[in-house]
Formats: structure tokens, C-alpha cells, sequence
């Protein structure tokens, strides 16, 4: 039975391909080198028999079509080589009709199912429906899987700039919902451009997919183009770590990379051969899914450790609660807890927010940028009882104070020096235990009024630093002063690393927004890309702010484009100070020469106009709000760039 042939017009007008020249056209998905030679048009196959080149980026050279990567030549009739050989190139037929130019192509079969099919459904049912990413050679099948998933509604793919945004973006997604998203790269550069993004993800206990391209296994260990055996190079970052081969157990495979994502809080990583990408699926195989494959994760803590922590409890007559951002989920359970207790809430600074600072209760953030009330009732305190927090030092949590500290994570417990009480559980299971011990409790000392002391000295000197100016720029105390005044309470805001996040730290007061930081890496750069991953988690029900200085967001500047291309009304505010103010600090604090600190800048305003982003730079403080409340009015992506004093922050 012959073959039913489909006809698909290639040109409009046989005028745009003149006598003698080759053009490269797609016929349904069939890459075509369309000639034109002594007035006849033709089609070949356009991948060169010797390495797959692009035939129609050629030319006709002394009556062949000479191929543009090595100079293999081909009749641009027939396709066939000179001197007899038998590595021709297909044909196909060709109609003409008016001016228009048709190639004929057998129908396209059905779709069959891909091991990336099955590796792309499965992840999808897992619930990993966000991927950021570029695609490219290397990974073309698994983002053709991607495509069909997206297609049927069930996963956004969010093309980036640069690959190290992507897993930037996807870290802060982890790390705002709880969930993953993945990161795509393709071999190579693509994958290691990744790296530092994965790296913050682990260290801040965010769980992430990363998903890889790679050359074909059949050239692995030849020095091929862009070969870096990527289990060995992420072997570090990634806690489950694989290479997809051709007879894995596919969907059980990616089942196992998300859950250690879930499970672990961390970094998972599969990379995919390029041949296997495309590979058919075995037969009957079927995608996998998380049902019943995850337990509760409500672990009541050891009866003795719960009793020793209640005992202390009682005990005490000031007691102050730290939360840290692996507390974020239990925050209402645990303000709860503290006003049953009286006991003044802290927080780390990546625990920044889950608290208001408005609460009466709550003494802002604790340590290097934090306030002097977070310290002042730490160092008050009969009892520090620490809940989701890693005792890092930048936020400094005195081991001389007697400590209970609650962790879901075993080996977080006394992880730097020894706890009075190390409460291994889960934080509101373990709270509901504390809350019915401690049911006829009665506080002694109500620290609601030192509260409220303390808060009015601070603004008092938050008032007198607001008078500070300069003829060199706005201080960065006026400009989170704004912030306080403006900033919607359900924000989702993105901070980036230096100075300016130091003076967020200090002087803007959280309501009831949520706070993303790379915390433990502490990596420049990160709020940009992160302020993409956090609208993708919440879309347009929540705004998303992103505050960085002109160090850190020229890292990954371009993602403006990003958020123009995705319509992402993301609102970018960035401190100029033409300075990495922080390194700078540092130097002049370790009897250093201030040295290669100054910054050549763009105008970042008319940059983000240029990208298709509302900008505006403002240069003075008496213009400072209403730039700002323009910039929060605005429908679509914003970028407000404010000129700082280096000096006032």
C-alpha cells in the first residue's frame, strides 16, 4: 500500500531562493535543503551524511552543493556524491503552484512514547510543574517531552538568559513553597553554569531538580565537544545523582530523584545521554506517581527529650523564642506558642518576616543584620528555645544562655556546640506536645512593655540616621524607610547580598511578607533570578519585590528580558552606589587598601526601558516616594534605580 504523501509549501514566492543558492526550509518536521540550479528547484535532506551539518547553509561550488562544516559534496539535484560512492543524500518531491514552492513528505506517523516522555510525565505527577532553563542541542529530546507536557496544561517552562538564573530561580522557588522546581541545562557550559545556583539550593536546604543534558554515551571519554561528566562534577552538590541509561527503570528513576528532593531538602540530579532522550519507551511502561510513596512527616520528638524541654520551660521567667527559616511553615503555631508564653520572638535573618515587627511579641531579626532589640532580650533571656534555626554565625546565638532547640534534621541538633535540650521532631507535632504540658502555665513576666521600649528607642535612632544626607546620593536608610511606608504586607521580597542587604536587615520593619535571601552561600546575584522563581510560585496574587545593589544584579542583569518575555510584573529595586560597598567595608576593617571596589554602571533605568520594562532613576530624597509608589503602580515589570551614598546605610 502506498504511502499517503503530504504537501507543504516551503516558499511563498520561488523568487526568495534565486539560480544557484540553497536554503534551509522545514517540511512538517523535516529539516530541508531547498536548491535552485540550472532553473530547477529541489529537496534534500539537509543533514550531511558525515557529522549531520546543515547542507542548506551551504553553497553550489562548481556545480555541487558543497556542505558548510567539512566540504563534503553532493549533486544539488539528486543528492548523490561524485566518484561513485554510496553516502548519497535522500530526495524528495517537489511541486510548483503559482509562485509557490511544495515538498512532499510521507504522512507523519503517531507520537511514540520517549523515555523522556515517561521521565517528563512522572515528574509532572510529582508535582514538579515549574522549569526553568535553555534549551539546546544536547537536550532537545527531553525538552520536546517538556513541550507535550506543557501543551496539555501541565508544566510552565520558562526559557532564561543564563543557566545559573535558572537554578537560582528554581532554589528560591524550593525555597519559598517548600516544593521543587527543576533547573535545564543542556552539556558542557550549561550544566556547570548551574553549579553555584545548586550549591545555594543545598547549603539553604531547599530541594531542587536538576536535569542535564549530555553527549552521546557511544563519544564519552573521547574529549568530545562539550563532554564534562556531569555525575562526577555535581557529586558534591547533589544528594541522589544519575546518569539516565537506555535500560533504567525510567519513571522509577525520576520517582526516586524527586522524592530525595522532598525528603532530604536538597539537590537531585539526572542527566540524559542524548540518544537515550529519544529512545522509544519498553513496552507498557508506564509514568509513576507519588501515591503512597511519601509518609506523614509529623515525627513526635523522644518522650524524655520532650520532658526535659517542658521542665525547662516551667523554669524559666524570660524566655525568648528564635525562629529560623526552617521554622517558616510552623510560624502561626509557633507565635501562638510565644504568646501563650509572653516570650519575645526573634528571628535569624533568613527567618526574617515570620514575625511582624509590628506584633507585640515580636523583637525583629537577630545578629549582624539584625537590630539591637533581637540581642537586647537574648542577652536578657533565662532560655533560648531556637526552632528551624542553623546557629550560623552571622546570626550569632550565645551558647551562653541555657538552649532548647527543636529540629526536624537530627543532625542539626547541637550540629556547633553542645544544647541544654536537643528536641529531634517535627516543629508544630512537637509544639502541640509543649502547648498540653504547659495548658496551666502561667508566665511570670509579661515582656509585651520592654517590647514596646526597646522598639521606641530603635526608631528614635532610625529617626536621627534618617537625617543624615549627602550630596553623594540617597542613605539607605530613607530608602527602606519608603519601603515600610509602601511595601504591600502580602509581598514576596527578593534580597541580594551586600550592603543592601545588610540595611534591609536593619531597617525594614516586616508586616506579614515573605523573604528570600541566599543565606548560607551568601551568593551575589541571587535576588534577580529569585524574583522570577517566587512569581512562578505565586503569580500575580501576590506582588514580588527584589532589592539589590548595582553589584549584585549586573551578575544577571539580563533577565529583564525574562521577566518582559513572561510578563512577570516583578518590581527591581537597585542601590547604586558605584561601589561593591560592602568589600570596601571589609578592606577598610581588615587594615586593608580599599582596592578594585569602584563600578563602571549602565543608566539601569534606561536599560530596563530598552529590555521593555518600566525605569526610572531617582537622585534625590525629596523624590524618593513618589518614584516609588510609580513604581508599585506599575501593570508590568518595573526597575527603580535609586543613587546611594555608599556611606549612609
Amino acid at each position: 500500500m502506498d504511502k499517503k504523501i503530504v504537501w507543504h509549501k516551503v516558499l511563498d514566492n520561488k523568487r526568495e531562493l534565486p539560480e544557484g543558492r540553497v536554503k534551509t526550509v522545514t517540511a512538517a518536521h523535516k529539516g530541508i535543503c531547498l536548491t535552485h540550479y540550472k532553473g530547477k528547484f529541489s529537496a534534500l535532506d539537509n543533514r550531511c551524511p558525515h557529522q549531520g551539518g546543515p547542507l542548506g547553509e551551504g553553497s553550489i561550488e562548481n556545480g555541487l552543493l558543497r556542505c558548510p562544516w567539512h566540504g563534503w559534496d553532493f549533486d544539488p539535484c539528486t543528492g548523490k556524491p561524485p566518484g561513485g560512492y554510496d553516502d548519497g543524500i535522500d530526495t524528495f518531491p517537489i511541486k510548483e503552484e503559482g509562485d509557490a514552492i511544495y515538498v512532499g513528505m510521507e504522512e507523519e506517523q503517531p507520537h511514540q512514547t520517549t523515555v523522556s516522555d515517561i521521565m517528563a510525565e512522572t515528574m509532572v505527577n510529582w508535582g514538579v510543574t515549574k522549569v526553568f532553563g535553555m534549551v539546546g542541542h544536547s537536550n532537545l529530546g527531553f525538552a520536546d517531552a517538556m513541550r507535550r507536557q506543557e501543551e496539555k496544561g501541565n508544566l510552565n517552562f520558562y526559557g532564561i538568559r543564563h543557566e545559573g538564573a535558572a537554578a537560582f530561580a528554581a532554589s528560591a522557588y524550593g525555597k519559598l513553597t517548600g516544593k521543587p522546581a527543576a533547573c535545564f541545562s543542556i552539556a558542557g557550559p550549561g550544566a556547570t553554569n548551574m553549579y553555584t545556583g545548586m550549591w545555594d539550593a543545598k547549603v539553604d536546604r531547599a530541594p531542587l531538580l536538576a536535569l542535564t543534558g549530555q553527549v552521546a554515551t557511544q563519544v564519552v571519554g573521547t574529549g568530545n565537544f562539550q563532554e564534562v561528566d556531569l555525575v562526577q562534577a555535581f557529586n558534591s552538590v547533589a544528594e541522589f545523582n544519575h546518569r539516565v541509561q537506555s535500560d533504567s527503570r525510567h519513571g522509577e528513576l525520576m520517582s526516586l530523584a524527586v522524592k530525595h528532593a522532598i525528603l532530604k531538602r536538597d539537590v537531585s540530579h539526572l542527566t540524559f545521554p542524548d540518544e537515550v532522550q529519544e529512545r522509544p519507551a519498553k513496552p507498557h511502561a508506564k509514568a509513576k506517581g507519588p501515591k503512597n510513596r511519601i509518609t506523614s512527616l509529623e515525627i513526635a520528638p523522644p518522650k524524655a527529650a520532650a520532658d526535659d524541654a517542658i521542665a525547662l520551660i516551667k523554669q524559666s521567667k524570660r524566655p525568648v523564642i528564635i525562629m529560623g527559616h526552617g521554622a517558616r511553615i510552623h510560624k502561626k503555631a509557633i507565635v501562638a506558642f510565644a504568646e501563650k508564653l509572653n516570650a519575645c520572638v526573634v528571628t535569624t535573618f533568613k527567618g526574617k518576616g515570620l514575625i511582624a515587627d509590628n506584633h507585640p511579641l515580636g523583637g525583629g531579626v537577630l545578629g549582624r543584620s539584625g537590630t539591637p532589640i533581637a540581642s537586647w532580650f537574648m542577652n536578657e533571656s533565662d532560655l533560648l528555645i531556637v526552632f528551624g534555626a542553623s546557629f550560623s554565625n552571622h546570626t550569632g546565638i550565645t551558647p551562653k544562655k541555657p538552649i532548647i532547640q527543636v529540629d526536624f534534621d537530627p543532625l542539626a541538633l547541637s550540629k556547633f556546640h553542645q544544647v541544654e535540650v536537643a528536641v529531634w521532631g517535627e516543629i508544630s507535632r512537637t509544639l502541640d506536645i509543649f502547648s498540653d504540658a504547659l495548658k496551666d502555665y502561667k508566665p511570670e513576666i509579661d515582656q509585651r512593655n520592654e517590647i514596646a521600649e526597646r522598639w521606641t528607642i530603635w526608631k528614635a535612632e532610625k529617626q536621627k540616621r534618617l537625617l543624615e544626607t549627602s550630596d553623594n546620593g540617597i542613605s539607605s536608610i530613607a530608602v527602606f524607610d519608603t519601603m515600610n511606608k509602601l511595601t504591600p504586607d502580602d509581598a514576596v521580597m527578593c534580597v541580594d547580598v551586600g550592603n543592601n542587604a545588610y540595611s534591609f536587615g536593619r531597617y525594614f520593619e516586616p508586616t506579614n511578607q515573605d523573604f528570600l535571601m541566599s543565606g548560607y552561600l551568601g551568593s551575589i546575584g541571587f535576588a534577580l533570578p529569585a524574583a522570577i522563581g517566587a512569581w512562578t510560585a505565586v503569580g500575580n496574587s501576590r506582588p514580588v519585590i527584589a532589592v539589590a545593589g548595582d553589584g549584585g544584579v549586573c551578575q544577571y542583569l539580563a533577565e529583564i528580558t525574562t521577566l518582559v518575555k513572561y510578563n512577570m510584573p516583578v518590581k527591581l529595586i537597585i542601590l547604586n552606589n558605584h561601589e561593591l560597598g560592602k568589600i570596601s567595608k571589609e578592606q577598610r576593617a581588615g587594615e586593608f587598601d580599599v582596592w578594585k571596589t569602584s563600578l563602571s554602571n549602565p543608566n539601569f533605568a534606561e536599560f530596563a526601558q530598552s529590555c521593555g520594562a518600566w525605569g526610572k532613576r531617582v537622585d534625590r530624597q525629596e523624590d524618593l516616594e513618589t518614584a516609588m509608589k510609580e513604581l508599585y503602580e506599575q501593570p508590568k515589570a518595573g526597575v527603580l534605580e535609586v543613587i546611594a551614598d555608599v556611606n549612609l546605610i
